[in-house]
């Protein structure tokens, strides 16, 4: 495992004498991870509050309560944390009693640093065995794929490209494009390409909430701090911890809020309302929004700073219009999906459905793409979607328009406006069975059938 792999680990060091916490320190940050030392068992708790560790050292002897108390404790927060403790060779027993409890490993004392290595790099090649393990099963447990960038345009593969480029990075992220491009889905495929990928993925919509609410949702907040507020509640920069902050709709956030948004960034720590000590935050932000900020920053609407802050790597998304090739892709995916959703046979597009389809500008881009396709499959009882089987405003006829439900009498069946709407087609096609069944987007076996099933005779 190399040094560049074990940066995001950090450790939490627990000792009563400050020169051997130093020396341990400086072994642990050569080795290349992150420490933060502490000189009892309480402070090692009250940092435990404030922020994430992967692993903690500690001493079993210190005064107020001894490491085998802090060993239980930290197993009741969290069963995750690996425990490396350290002991003199004269009560090995303590440190057999201290694996017993769930300790990983031991160190003796007096020190040595090749020891400590070996211990260390065991360790966290164990909690990243068993961290995997969790990330497979709970894959396993869910329907959830990997995110996937569909389309072969020029334009996708480059989006693709500098997606796999800068998510192992932990920079912020702008996603910018029009509303439906599919923004979130990109911050899904950083997050999954990232090292990040075994925390979560939170999202929060910051147009849907209003300030307060909003505030309390990203920074938490200490009870009795307001009317409501009846117990403690983190926010969702420490519920991402270790994970992927989803920030949508960036730009419609109020100044007041981006004032705080822009210190947690700066500072790497939150402070929830009613709380008087901030709580630090390893997590990576993702932000979106569909509104020019520039334009924003001009009227005063938009903190220049935390443009600058939040477009580290800026991530622009084209309209669908502007890759339209890419639709074909898109279409049989979205079909396909639709299909297994509504627990119905397989689908396609005739030729001329799929012709209108790609002519069409397509204003909502991918997300009105995915919604029409899913309603044409909800409507469609047919094999083939045809080109009459479109909403309107792509060339096609809706619904039942023939047939109109409004001056039809309440006793009519379907079986009664399907033979209306059949002998319309086939009088408007010339009664050539091969085009009706093309307008109406079924088989012409079908329309035989139909046929015979309703009696219908074509006109001598």
């Amino acid at each position: 495992m190399e040094k560049r792999e074990l940066l995001r680990e950090k450790i939490l060091l627990v000792d009563d004498e400050p020169g051997l916490s130093a020396y341990l320190e400086e072994v642990v940050r050569e080795e290349g991870f992150r420490a933060r030392k502490v000189q009892s068992a309480t402070e090692a708790l009250a940092a435990l509050e404030e922020e994430a560790f992967q692993l903690i050292i500690t001493d079993l002897r210190m005064p107020e309560m001894d490491g085998l108390e802090l060993l239980r404790r930290i197993r009741e927060r969290d069963p995750q944390i690996g425990v490396i403790v350290m002991t003199a060779f004269a009560s090995l027993e303590t440190a057999v009693e201290a694996l017993r409890l769930g300790a990983m490993d031991y160190i003796t004392k007096p020190l040595h640093v090749q020891e400590i290595q070996v211990v260390l790099r065991k360790a966290i090649e164990s909690l990243e065995l068993k961290r995997e393990n969790r990330r497979l099963k709970a894959k396993l447990n869910t329907d959830s794929a990997e995110p996937k960038i569909i389309g072969n345009s020029s334009e996708s593969q480059s989006l693709l490209e500098l997606v796999r480029r800068v998510a192992p990075s932990d920079s912020t992220i702008l996603i910018t494009g029009e509303s439906g491009t599919g923004k979130e889905l990109i911050a899904q495929v950083l997050h999954y390409y990232s090292d990040r990928a075994r925390g979560e993925f939170v999202t929060v919509n910051c147009a849907a909430l209003p300030d307060t609410l909003l505030e309390s949702e990203l920074f938490g907040h200490r009870r009795g701090s307001f009317t409501g507020a009846v117990r403690d509640k983190d926010g969702l920069f420490k519920v991402a911890s270790g994970g992927t902050l989803f920030l949508d709709e960036i730009g419609d956030m109020s100044p007041a809020l981006q004032v705080k948004l822009l210190r947690a960034l700066q500072e790497r720590e939150v402070l929830p309302i009613g709380a008087t000590k901030p709580v630090k935050i390893d997590v990576r932000v993702i932000a979106a929004t569909n509104a020019d900020l520039e334009h924003k920053q001009q009227t005063g609407e938009f903190r220049p700073d935390l443009y600058y802050r939040l477009s580290v790597i800026p991530i622009h998304i084209k309209p669908l219009r502007e890759r339209i090739e890419d639709l074909e892709d898109l279409a049989a995916f979205f079909l396909e999906r639709a299909c297994k959703k509504l627990n119905v046979g397989s689908r396609r597009f005739s030729p001329d459905a799929m012709q209108r389809m790609l002519q069409y500008s397509w204003p909502g881009n991918v997300r009105e793409l995915e919604n029409t396709i899913e309603r044409l499959v909800i409507l469609s009882d047919y094999e083939v979607i045809g080109a009459s089987n479109l909403p309107e405003r792509l060339g096609g006829v809706s619904q039942l328009s023939h047939v109109s439900v409004s001056r039809a009498p309440a006793t009519r069946t379907l079986d009664d406006m399907e033979k209306s709407y059949l002998l319309q087609v086939l009088e408007e096609s010339g009664w050539q069975k091969k085009r009706a069944s093309e307008i109406l987007g079924i088989d012409p076996s079908t329309i035989y059938r139909k046929l015979q099933r309703y009696g219908i005779k074509p006109p001598q």
